[in-house]
């Protein structure tokens, strides 16, 4: 039988039996959650993605400010659109969770490269071979988006990091090198493998404000599981009342599907310790 023949047996059948004829469409538009924005990078020397999510409210009042969120794996096929629906959904008033916020999205060019300081170890070097350049990504973080950022939309001073796998590790770098370039720091599964573990024989810089910092991971192995739990041991010997610290074992998540309910549960604990 024609194909054509046979959908209109059916759209007709599928009429009949529910007595009324199909609904007529009356419009169609376009549904977005956020704008990209591409800028020219003179640090990294090359254009980045970001992808910007505004609350609700923010063109309507002209005074207000945000707290931004600063998103690594920002992309749109990575997690720009989940975590931006956490946001809003713990904006809501009637959920009144976390402040409205902007999220800004940054869209990975080579994440390997970005995210990785110099190992010394061969394997990660053979295996990772654009690695090593992360000192320059964040000075792109600290000179060329915070700055573009609050000249470009109306922001307050707080400013939150959320780092996945090879982003979890850039998150501790930062948090271990420059700390003042954030007040929140969610560290997500970090690949605190890389480089023998040297990362967390590092030394804390003193913290100048006060901050919160959570981390957390899934079923991963002892390596994985090993190195998030010796990061918070580290932090929490080192704990001078200048930040809260919280640490959280998801048991039924894995590497690959932890950050969803980890930024959840991240903002919950957060945002609430600052209303205490």
């Amino acid at each position: 039988m024609n194909r054509h023949i046979l959908i209109s047996i059916l759209l007709l059948v599928t009429g009949m039996l529910y007595g009324q004829d199909i609904p007529e469409k009356i419009s169609e538009k376009e549904f977005s959650i956020g704008k990209t924005i591409n800028i020219k990078s003179i640090v990294l020397d090359e254009n980045r993605e970001l992808n910007i999510y505004l609350p609700k409210g923010y063109s309507s009042d002209s005074s207000k400010t945000y707290p931004v969120i600063y998103l690594l794996d920002g992309s749109r096929d990575e997690d720009f659109i989940h975590i931006s629906g956490i946001v809003q959904f713990g904006s809501f008033s009637w959920i009144n969770m976390i402040p409205e916020s902007i999220v800004v999205g940054i869209a990975n060019v080579d994440r390997k490269r970005d995210f990785t300081y110099p190992s010394q170890n061969e394997l990660d070097q053979k295996e990772f071979p654009t690695s090593g350049k992360s000192k320059k990504f964040i000075s792109f973080l600290a000179e060329e988006l915070q700055p573009f950022i609050d000249s470009t939309y109306r922001t307050s001073t707080v400013k939150t990091i959320i780092g996945q796998s090879l982003g979890g590790l850039l998150t501790t770098e930062i948090l271990f090198k420059k700390p003042e370039l954030f007040d929140n720091y969610i560290i997500v599964s970090p690949s605190l493998w890389w480089d023998d573990e040297k990362l967390l024989d590092r030394q804390l810089i003193p913290f100048r404000s006060n901050k919160s910092i959570y981390i957390t991971g899934g079923k991963e192995g002892e390596v994985m599981e090993g190195t998030a739990k010796a990061l918070y041991s580290k932090l929490d010997k080192s704990k001078d009342g200048n930040f809260n610290l919280f640490y959280e074992f998801l048991e039924d998540k894995t590497h690959g599907d932890a950050l969803h309910i980890a930024v959840y549960n991240a903002f919950e604990k957060i945002f609430k310790s600052k209303k205490e």
